[in-house]
């Protein structure tokens, strides 16, 4: 059986790279404590963030359907209808779920299977709060149609025990109050994931039980940047940390460090990303044309009118399309493509 010693393993990761990530996410922390009181300005970006965060977390297991149909099954305008939709719809209400009541859940194992149940509660199967009940592997399809396994998870028999295990040692590292929450809980994440405890949605849990413990924390960057997005955008990044930091997993002489630095740097980005907004939002004597004129200029290589309009919430689509016609007018934009797949570009030469 695995054992989870956080307290030795955390030591070895207080290199100068990942002090660093620690010292700008604690005073972007800062920041956003003093911004997010100003609920108003910011709901809107919570509205949208769970849009994105519903999107980009299935959307990494192969599970969608269209842009439409997902704002409406996020804003509970209609009921799923496909396997993939009814698998949004759960994930979506896991997420407004820790959202509302994280402080009142705990991060254990029957905290764990309750959520996996409503995870699957459209679906009509089995599968949603158990354990796995067969072994499982992860695998990988090769160019020539082959499949590789990547890594062999702990056995189905020993997987209650292990959910306990490491549960019970991540909660006493945290009440040890010596220890950085933001390095345990990447080490507990890969460790869940190592477990791979779920015949299906492991992947998912993984990151719902990731905004879960940084809520806990007093990290709430993901309920207005979608964390999930930002991971969807870096996948094979994702998978490349996991890889390096899973090898030797079993005989417990794995490295955590490729996966610390990975979630960290995503909370940063976040943060920034979140700042940058916060900024916008917050200044009243910035124009909308101007702040979408700040938002294009700021934006290295193609930017679509909906990602404007993700960037600008409470700015209509006329405005957006009107302040788009002035730019190009002025020559200050370069408009590509046509149709669906316009997208537009800062034009650097005027700079």
């Amino acid at each position: 059986m695995r054992y989870f010693d956080f307290e030795k393993e955390y030591n070895k990761l207080l290199t100068p790279e990942i002090v660093a990530y620690l010292t700008q996410i604690h005073e972007f922390k800062g920041f956003h404590s003093d911004v997010e009181s100003q609920k108003e300005i910011l709901a809107e970006l919570v509205e949208i963030a769970k849009i994105q965060s519903t999107e980009a977390s299935n959307r990494i297991e192969g599970i969608i359907t269209t842009d439409d149909r997902l704002k409406m099954i996020v804003k509970e305008k209609t009921m799923p209808k496909t396997r993939s939709e009814k698998e949004i719809a759960g994930y979506r209400d896991v997420l407004a779920t820790i959202h509302e009541s994280y402080e009142y859940i705990p991060i254990r194992s029957n905290m764990i299977l309750q959520l996996h149940r409503d995870l699957y509660k459209f679906s009509g199967s089995n599968v949603g709060g158990n354990f796995k009940a067969a072994d499982n592997v992860i695998a990988e399809e090769l160019p020539d149609g082959t499949r590789r396994v990547r890594f062999e998870p702990v056995p189905s028999w020993e997987t209650p025990e292990a959910v306990n295990n490491l549960c019970d040692a991540f909660n006493a590292a945290m009440n040890k109050h010596t220890m950085d929450p933001l390095i345990l809980i990447p080490m507990f994440v890969l460790n869940f994931l190592c477990i791979h405890p779920f015949s299906d949605g492991n992947g998912r849990m993984s990151r719902l039980l990731t905004l879960l413990a940084l809520y806990r924390c007093g990290y709430n960057v993901g309920q207005y940047i979608s964390i999930e997005k930002l991971i969807s955008d870096t996948k094979e990044s994702y998978y490349e940390a996991l890889q390096e930091s899973s090898y030797n997993w079993h005989e417990e002489e794995n490295d955590y460090e490729p996966f610390v630095k990975y979630v960290l740097g995503i909370i940063v980005a976040a943060y920034r990303d979140f700042t940058d907004r916060a900024a916008l939002l917050t200044n009243k004597a910035m124009s909308k044309p101007d702040r979408i004129r700040k938002i294009m200029k700021g934006t290295l290589g193609k930017i679509t009118k909906a990602e404007i309009m993700e960037q600008c919430p409470g700015i209509s689509q006329t405005t957006v399309q009107r302040t788009l016609n002035e730019l190009l007018k002025n020559n200050e934009i370069i408009k590509i493509g046509g149709g669906r797949y316009t997208s537009y570009v800062w034009n650097r030469e005027n700079d």
